[in-house]
């Protein structure tokens, strides 16, 4: 089979939703997979590592050898069934190993002495994973962007559900963007991260979008980071500014990090500990650590003064919210963090990108005037 073909084999596996099995070591998988793989590997992290030791010590013939022999009765007679699960129940799927070399074809041959015909992707994971940093940049390349901006608490993120052929691109990075932004089970691999953005820009282009709404960031999404190409686009890229009062963003700022982030540790530690006895209050006092944490990590920014004074306010709010459940004591400190710290932040960036801005106005005058907006890119 040739390159070219495997290339486009590779495109139509992600364009189309293919179910993948993924036959490479646990290990390997966690540092990074495909959306919606399943791990189902022929061989342990410890077999896979005692499999490669023989093999520089003796050669593949004796690799090959020991790797029957450490996969053989039962033990193979286990994974085969879970491989034939699998394939029975998606006919239309496809194997790889990481290189589509002796071990994605050793269980298609497993398979095939069963009754059941599973094709592998030549190349596997390595040229799946080539192909779609190389889509990665054809599509940024191809693509036009507009660039949503706004002071925090504007509801940029909200308004971006609403926009056609938006890029969610801190919901692929599982992160809010801002020091207050971490969620408790952390963020994916970066190798998992441009994976599943490369496969989402594939697909809107495939359908012939050229256009996409992002909300401004920069080069950093918490700890990932955006692809070089598409950091030198935004860069470039017209900005429309969303308004709102003060009022409004200390409201959706009390939504995002204190409502619905306090649900999320709840849920995330329920999750966690099934058997714990008390899960709201262990998940509320995880939540106000990651408050007061937060507060910390700016506080050489924010300066020795204005911290001592904000996380009094924070405390005061977490105690108040922890002993009668009333939240409205959060709107000071996220008022005095908004009009103290990040919006004389915003307002310095917001200055050297002036030129850049084609439109200006609420959410509702935004999403009227979309049409019009795309226009003028």
């Amino acid at each position: 089979m040739s390159n070219a073909i495997d290339r486009e084999l590779i495109r139509s596996l992600f364009l189309q939703n293919t179910p993948l099995m993924d036959v490479r070591a646990p290990l390997e998988f966690a540092q990074g997979a495909f959306p919606g793989a399943l791990n189902y590997p022929l061989m342990t992290d410890q077999e896979r590592h005692d499999v490669g030791i023989c093999y520089k010590r003796e050669g593949q013939e004796a690799a090959i050898k020991l790797g029957h022999k450490l996969v053989s009765g039962d033990l193979k007679a286990q994974r085969i069934a879970q491989w034939l699960t699998f394939a029975k129940q998606h006919p239309d799927g496809y194997l790889y190993c990481f290189r589509g070399g002796l071990r994605s074809r050793t269980v298609q041959q497993w398979l095939g002495e069963s009754g059941i015909e599973l094709p592998l992707v030549n190349g596997g994971y390595k040229a799946m994973r080539r192909v779609l940093i190389d889509e990665l940049e054809q599509s940024i390349e191809q693509s036009r962007f507009i660039i949503l901006a706004g002071k925090t608490g504007t509801g940029k993120t909200w308004l971006l559900k609403e926009l056609t052929n938006a890029l969610d691109l801190e919901g692929f990075a599982h992160h809010r963007g801002s020091s207050f932004g971490r969620f408790p089970d952390g963020q994916p691999r970066q190798i998992d991260f441009e994976n599943k953005l490369s496969i989402s820009l594939l697909k809107k282009c495939h359908r012939g979008v050229q256009q996409f709404w992002l909300e401004d960031e920069g080069k950093l999404i918490g700890s990932l980071v955006l692809p070089l190409s598409l950091q030198q686009k935004m860069q470039q890229a017209p900005l429309v500014l969303l308004e709102e009062n003060l009022a409004y963003r200390v409201s959706i700022t009390l939504k995002d990090y204190v409502v619905d982030l306090e649900a999320y540790y709840q849920q995330h530690y329920i999750q966690e500990n099934p058997q714990a006895e008390t899960p709201k209050a262990q998940s509320f006092k995880l939540f106000s650590s990651y408050l007061l944490d937060s507060l910390q990590r700016i506080k050489k920014r924010l300066g020795g003064e204005r911290y001592q004074i904000i996380q009094g306010q924070m405390q005061q709010a977490l105690e108040e919210h922890s002993h009668s459940g009333n939240i409205d004591l959060h709107r000071l400190w996220i008022e005095s963090l908004l009009t103290q710290y990040y919006d004389p932040m915003y307002e310095y960036q917001l200055a050297k990108k002036q030129q850049r801005i084609i439109f200006s106005g609420n959410s509702h005058e935004i999403l009227a005037n979309q049409k019009k907006i795309l226009d003028m890119d």
